[in-house]
């Protein structure tokens, strides 16, 4: 059975060479439900975000200390493989990064590789992940065709798309929507409380009014440390720092 809460970080603290990105973060993210990180620009939401599936990793110059729990295994832990944390992650760019390859490839790639999928459960597969992104009727009749050829918020469903298909348990998202038109927007938007009955999303939004519409939990960042955090219409509702009631209104961004 399930935690009520996916992950759990304790003491979590990033740096970039010798200057912290964010500071002592003790937070829990609820299980299959959405949860925001929010603040201003520069606070450390995206550093947060990237640190729930290590790919802080990446960077020469970071240090990580504290604990990352995900259902309750420490992924800091020297002797984890972090390829196994990582699929437990989907993850959602800024801006849509399909594969240099077909629509129908862009989806079949990971199920190949991790699931050795083939053939027509294969077929099935990448049909089902496309129509749960509402893109199988825009695209059953050119699945062949370079994916590049879609327009932007039809690339950001696809790569939603690839995510999905190798059923991850959580899906991490990194201001989905800042390079679309707000009719694309809304479309991930709508995909994403679709998605979170099965699956922990994970979202980081500069759009306040955008966490107030889609998040069931907020966590708000100012300068790298956590002010806030909690079920959204309390956050919204009553906020208790000055710090939120600043942020909430206006006074800083």
């Amino acid at each position: 059975m399930k935690s009520e809460f996916q992950i759990e970080t304790k003491n979590l603290s990033v740096y970039y060479s010798k200057n912290y990105v964010i500071k002592n973060v003790n937070i829990k993210i609820p299980t299959k439900q959405l949860t925001a990180i929010i603040g201003p620009s520069g606070c450390g939401k995206t550093t947060l975000l990237k640190s729930f599936n290590r790919l802080l990793d990446l960077r020469e110059d970071v240090k990580v200390t504290g604990e990352i729990k995900v259902d309750g295994i420490n992924i800091l832990g020297p002797r984890l493989d972090v390829a196994d944390v990582r699929k437990k992650m989907g993850l959602l760019s800024q801006k849509p990064y399909p594969l240099p390859m077909s629509i129908y490839e862009n989806v079949a790639y990971g199920l190949r590789i991790h699931h050795k999928k083939k053939g027509e459960e294969l077929n099935k597969i990448v049909e089902h992940c496309l129509t749960e992104v509402g893109l199988w009727n825009e695209v059953k009749d050119r699945l062949h065709e370079p994916a590049a050829g879609l327009s932007v918020g039809q690339q950001q469903r696809l790569c939603l798309a690839r995510a999905i298909a190798v059923k991850p348990e959580v899906v991490l998202c990194d201001e989905p929507t800042s390079a679309l038109d707000p009719l694309a927007a809304k479309q991930i938007e709508n995909l994403l409380l679709k998605l979170k009955k099965e699956y922990t999303v994970i979202l980081v939004t500069h759009t306040l009014r955008q966490a107030k519409r889609v998040a069931d939990y907020i966590i708000f960042l100012y300068f790298g440390q956590v002010i806030e955090h909690g079920p959204a219409a309390e956050f919204f509702n009553n906020p208790k720092n000055a710090e939120t009631k600043a942020y909430l209104s206006g006074e800083i961004s």
